[in-house]
């Protein structure tokens, strides 16, 4: 049951403006430094934050974090670090704008995945909004029209890999408690981001010093958001507030990074945007 929804819409919408102010961060500091390094100290910050917040846990730390399903959060994880690292790099290659308007497919991706994966049993209609879905990337890329890159495919193959983690985490949360699937991919991305980030470690720029901290204590500042948020409303009930990172993303990038938002570009994303509305809608109808 929600606590206060209202406050956790307003979280939400907070969580997710703050999200994009990262994302913001990071289209600048990854396209002066590389990417590993970028990535590298946005999970140490979240492996700090990860683990004071299991030493505050009542139950201890070693009872808050235990979990049988070990192996599956080590594929998180990786699969998390990697959806991380190509959305990043995409940004510097394709913009801010472009790259959230196809990263958009993932909720329609994650609905297919528990389908497939999970055995879930999936009404037509919500198939042909995944259908849909597509559509509206195929919108966005226009292949085969003279404006199509292959740097393009990073976010899609970003979604993809955020769908499976998203299917994974639910396997995890089947059968004991969420703060493990939320601890061991800041611990475990931290150590592996470490062994690959610290040897493209670059100096920084005094005059990116702050840009760099800033961008960390952001990284923290939203999952604290979304923490709190779930705290008071369910997860279902917000996930339509969620898409409004797309509209604050395509702000940031027409204002600071002078980005242009293409007409097929807003067209492709409207459908997507609309078809995952529609399979959102359909999920709150079987559950009622």
């Amino acid at each position: 049951m929600s606590k206060n929804p209202r406050l956790g819409i307003w979280l939400m919408v907070a969580a997710v403006a703050s999200f994009a102010a990262q994302d913001g961060f990071s289209r600048y500091l990854a396209s002066e430094y590389n990417t590993l390094m970028v990535v590298m100290v946005r999970y140490w910050l979240f492996a700090a934050f990860v683990i004071a917040l299991a030493l505050r846990r009542p139950e201890g730390v070693r009872r808050a974090t235990s979990s049988r399903h070990m192996g599956v959060h080590v594929a998180r994880s990786l699969l998390l670090v990697g959806e991380i690292c190509v959305i990043v790099w995409g940004y510097t290659l394709i913009g801010l704008i472009e790259s959230h308007a196809v990263f958009a497919i993932c909720p329609l991706l994650i609905a297919a995945f528990s389908g497939l994966i999970l055995g879930e049993r999936i009404l037509w209609q919500r198939w042909v909004a995944i259908g849909a879905g597509m559509v509206g990337v195929v919108v966005i890329l226009r292949p085969g029209m003279g404006v199509f890159t292959p740097a393009a495919l990073l976010p899609l193959a970003s979604a993809v890999m955020f769908a499976l983690y998203s299917i994974l985490t639910r396997l995890t949360t089947r059968d004991e408690d969420t703060f493990p699937s939320f601890f061991w991919p800041g611990v475990i991305g931290a150590v592996f981001m470490t062994v690959v980030g610290l040897p493209s470690w670059q100096s920084v720029a005094p005059a990116d010093a702050p840009l760099l901290a800033v961008y960390a204590a952001i990284s923290i500042f939203s999952h604290w958001l979304l923490l709190k948020c779930y705290e008071q409303i369910e997860a279902s009930r917000v996930q339509p507030y969620a898409y409004l990172q797309i509209v604050f993303v395509t702000l940031i990038g027409l204002t600071v990074y002078d980005e242009v938002l293409e007409p097929m570009v807003a067209l492709g994303t409207l459908i997507i945007i609309a078809a995952g509305l529609y399979a959102l809608s359909l999920e709150r109808t079987r559950k009622a």
